[in-house]
């Protein structure tokens, strides 16, 4: 079915809003999937906050033109979907990748962040990135650890003389 002329103009618009927004894009070739699987892999990005869109690669070259993701446009042939993630730069990645491992039909071709491309083999390492609440903690956890270290250091003599007493109020009960 063809589209009508506000048709397209409305998808170029829409994918065009969403690029300019995204952090991360991912190019994936979906021929061989089935519907099933296609509405399966459209419910995960939903879950997971990826804008997710199979566009006519000519509207898409329109809908990219001035963004960071504007790199993308040589490597727009075939029938492709487009992932784009809206606030952690490896979402995308780690849906597409996670997606792929069960559906070997889904093939990774290229990946934008920030407006640097990755080829596939990349992927992996994007898609293994924490997410920003596990990057917080990560860097909370390294922050800690000092200051944790410090005071089980000081408090180790008090520690250590409460257990003498303990150790000999034991004996003195015992004998």
């Amino acid at each position: 079915m063809a589209l009508k002329l506000e048709n397209k103009k409305e998808i170029v618009a829409e994918v065009s809003s969403i690029a300019a927004d995204a952090v991360a894009a991912v190019v994936a070739y979906y021929r061989g999937l089935t519907v099933a699987e296609m509405t399966d892999l459209r419910n995960k990005s939903r879950q997971s906050g990826v804008y997710l869109r199979v566009v006519p690669n000519t509207l898409a070259r329109r809908a990219l033109a001035g963004t960071e993701f504007a790199c993308l446009n040589d490597e727009l042939t075939g029938p492709v979907v487009l992932a784009f993630s809206r606030k952690e730069p490896s979402a995308a990645a780690r849906l597409i990748h996670d997606f792929s491992k069960d559906h070997d039909k889904l093939v990774v071709k290229i990946l934008a962040v920030g407006g640097n491309l990755y080829t596939a083999a990349q992927l992996v390492a994007i898609a293994k990135l924490p997410t920003k609440d596990e990057a917080i903690a990560q860097l909370m956890a390294v922050i800690r650890a000092p200051i944790t270290k410090l005071l089980s250091t000081l408090n180790e003599p008090n520690a250590k003389l409460v257990r003498t007493f303990a150790a000999l109020r034991e004996q003195k009960v015992v004998a």
